[in-house]
């Protein structure tokens, strides 16, 4: 199985990768190729796109840190079932107005279900043994109460990223199986950095991004398109 692993950053993901090449040699039926992307929804799909316009993978897996609605998730791993680039849109009349609410999306229109970005592959969101969620891609990180809850009003979401959407969306588009994989940070809103938790959040995620890779290498392409 080909594997394109993508974060935005190496820190994210260092420990796998370090991992990765002590123990490869057990792994022959798995092939990892590494796409650090940079910050950001536009810099990771413009990433992704040209990633996948130059070879074909059996698997893009994103994996990352976050920021979460709820206190009580810090620390914890998810994975990501529906996301959406939140913030495209408009304050207007005291109320944020997105795509679809401005007529400027319909809510099935391709790559959209339900003006979602839903990855439809259950079985690999099941491998995980995560808890699968939904979660928002901002440009701006959220700081502003009334913007966080219109979010947590319209969307439900438990997590925010700022580059999960862009995923869902490139490979959504590309017809190419994918999974996002979360570590939560920090709770959204004000930025307190003494109280947010990346370290621990980083070895979890590194961790579980572990457990997967071991998993994925007993797999065939045809066990996760469904």
């Amino acid at each position: 199985m080909d594997i394109l692993l993508t974060a935005a950053t190496t820190l994210e993901i260092d420990a796998a990768l370090q991992w990765w090449k002590e123990h490869k040699r057990k792994f022959k039926q798995l092939k990892i190729s590494v796409l650090i992307t940079g910050v950001g929804s536009n810099a990771a799909t413009y990433a992704l796109t040209k990633a996948l316009q130059k070879s074909r993978f059996s698997l893009v897996l994103q994996a990352g840190i976050a920021g979460s609605f709820t206190e009580t998730d810090i620390e914890k791993v998810f994975a990501v079932r529906h996301d959406n680039f939140v913030d495209a849109g408009v304050w207007e009349d005291g109320e944020f107005k997105d795509l679809f609410a401005l007529n400027l999306l319909k809510q099935n229109e391709k790559p959209y279900k339900k003006s979602r970005l839903t990855n439809p592959y259950k079985n690999l969101l099941g491998l995980t043994k995560l808890k699968a969620v939904t979660a928002v891609t901002v440009n701006e990180i959220s700081t502003r109460p009334k913007q966080i809850e219109w979010y947590k009003e319209k969307m439900t979401p438990a997590i925010e990223s700022m580059e999960g959407a862009a995923l869902h969306y490139v490979c959504l588009m590309e017809n190419v199986a994918f999974l996002q994989i979360r570590s939560v940070s920090n709770l959204v809103g004000v930025r307190n950095k003494k109280k947010w938790k990346i370290a621990a959040a980083i070895t979890n995620l590194n961790n579980e991004l572990i457990e997967l890779l071991q998993t994925l290498s007993t797999k065939h392409e045809t066990d996760i398109r469904f």
